[in-house]
């Protein structure tokens, strides 16, 4: 079933809008502008340089299950952080926690290395305004690997709309720490590995578990988030008629926690559930879940298959 967006109840602008995304989501795709189409020598060279730690990570004289052991946790933290931190609960405010909460998921998300929270969401928030549209600036009307990962490596236009997007964090004084010197949190987590690796006396050494702890969890978080940008606006099937390419997409939904539904989430951002139907499994939902039953996550905000976006209570 193919639930079509928005009801026949909705207003002329919304009508209208919807019918100016849906002819956006056709429209050829003007070459980039000249100052768009260098490529940014620093993240060029970042992104390069974490992918050789990462192969380096898994030279056979590295390989531990200690590291491996470290891997899977921080890979939990860091994408929990991002879906549950950044995304569901920041960028659109799907529910309610603690504000020390709130800062140590934030935190967490952070670890990712994709930017500070404030221009993450921002960024977010302009996707969803201009989902597939030749301004959105992971657009997948220019192709799966632009909207991977190629667009970051360019001038990002979107970048300039960030504050007016996000006047409810920018008062935030970590916030606003951490988008200036998200990269430091790297360094304290870089020191506690390699004390750990010495330690324990890994193969490898302290050396092995940064590589695994560091570049090689960058590089699969990255990979991941990108696959929410750019495999679920090609691949998958959808519930919900929006004007956009978004699909659910199971392996991406279990690599990313429950983000692979986005078809599911496009249809209804604020919802703290992106997996709508029995079938769809969304780990970050689960977590949502546990946090309500401690008493640490209120006024839910949560979307039903086929249904309205409802708040739960407390």
């Amino acid at each position: 079933m193919n639930l079509r967006l928005p009801s026949p109840e909705a207003s002329a602008p919304e009508a209208r809008r919807q019918a100016r995304l849906r002819a956006g989501l056709v429209l050829l795709r003007a070459p980039l502008p000249p100052r768009q189409r260098r490529r940014k020598l620093g993240t060029t060279s970042f992104m390069l340089a974490l992918h050789v730690g990462a192969v380096a990570a898994v030279l056979p004289w590295n390989w531990s299950w200690p590291a491996v052991a470290v891997l899977a946790v921080l890979y939990w933290i860091t994408v929990l952080g991002v879906t549950l931190g950044l995304h569901r609960l920041l960028a659109h405010r799907a529910f309610e926690a603690p504000k020390p909460l709130e800062r140590l998921l934030v935190l967490m998300g952070t670890l990712a290395c994709q930017s500070g929270p404030i221009e993450w969401v921002g960024l977010h928030r302009h996707h969803h305004l201009h989902s597939d549209q030749p301004n959105d600036h992971h657009d997948a009307g220019r192709g799966l690997w632009w909207a991977h990962s190629e667009w970051m490596l360019h001038e990002i236009p979107a970048l300039a709309h960030v504050e007016r997007l996000t006047g409810d964090l920018e008062r935030d004084p970590l916030y606003g720490w951490l988008d200036r010197w998200f990269l430091l949190l790297q360094l304290p987590l870089g020191a506690a590995l390699y004390a750990a690796g010495e330690a324990w006396k890994v193969p490898g050494g302290g050396l092995a578990l940064v590589l695994w702890g560091i570049p090689l969890r960058l590089v699969l978080v990255y990979h991941v988030t990108w696959l929410v940008n750019s495999a679920t606006h090609a691949f998958g099937y959808r519930n919900f008629d929006c004007p956009d390419r978004s699909r659910n997409c199971w392996w991406v939904a279990l690599l990313s926690f429950g983000e692979g539904w986005h078809n599911n989430h496009h249809a209804h951002p604020s919802s703290a559930r992106h997996g709508l139907r029995w079938f769809e499994f969304d780990l970050t939902w689960q977590h949502i879940r546990l946090l309500r039953a401690l008493g640490w996550a209120r006024r839910v905000r949560l979307a039903r298959y086929p249904g309205p976006l409802n708040t739960l209570p407390g």
